[in-house]
């Protein structure tokens, strides 16, 4: 199959700006694409498993066309740069973990951008560094997905496909909330914040 992948460009509009983070959700996405002979999703046949919630995800999402709306793209707080991508057709699911670029490639960019984000570089020093870190990018997005990602095929769990729940009315705030999602506090129906702010109480 000829698989279509998102123009980098496109990705850096949907995410608002370029950053390795994002990079390193690209190379996956496209990667994970290639591998698993799929094209962009369209009605949760792919289903996206991050375990971190940076700039990346935003790649992964605009990629993979997986969105947490759809119910096929789904959050593990982890804080790690791991990426399993399932079809549900499939046997087998693809486990990603992104590297990064080698900074041996660019000495310094790290301290640089340490620097430029604590707000400790005068303007000449950011302009080193953007120009620095486009050409970092450029290499990075060029590289083979080997080099910029290890790839494991593994067995997953794949989460059903979403569900519509009905709705109840918290009988605390007087607000709308997904039934599986309601406590009993003081026997009354009430939703996650106003339980929660109960349970602080005790």
């Amino acid at each position: 199959m000829d698989i279509k992948i998102a123009d980098w460009d496109d990705v850096v509009n949907f995410h608002g700006h370029s950053c390795m983070g994002l990079a390193m959700g690209y190379k996956a996405a496209e990667a994970a694409l290639k591998l698993l002979d799929s094209d962009r999703d369209i009605d949760e046949e792919l289903v996206t498993i991050v375990e971190n919630d940076n700039c990346s995800v935003d790649a992964i999402q605009y990629v993979t066309g997986c969105t947490m709306g759809k119910g096929n793209l789904i959050f593990k707080d982890y804080g790690k740069p791991v990426y399993t991508f399932c079809l549900r057709s499939g046997k087998k699911s693809l486990r990603l973990v992104a590297r990064g670029l080698d900074e041996n490639k660019f000495p310094g960019l790290n301290e640089m951008r340490n620097k430029v984000m604590s707000g400790e570089a005068n303007e000449q020093e950011k302009k080193v560094f953007a120009e620095n870190m486009a050409e970092a990018l450029q290499t990075f997005l060029t590289m083979p997905a080997e080099e910029t990602v290890s790839m494991q095929w593994v067995e997953q769990e794949i989460p059903e496909k979403a569900r519509i729940f009905n709705s109840l009315i918290c009988e605390s705030c007087g607000e709308k909330v997904m039934e599986p999602r309601a406590r009993i506090r003081e026997g009354k129906m009430v939703c996650l914040p106003c339980a929660d702010y109960y349970e602080s109480r005790i």
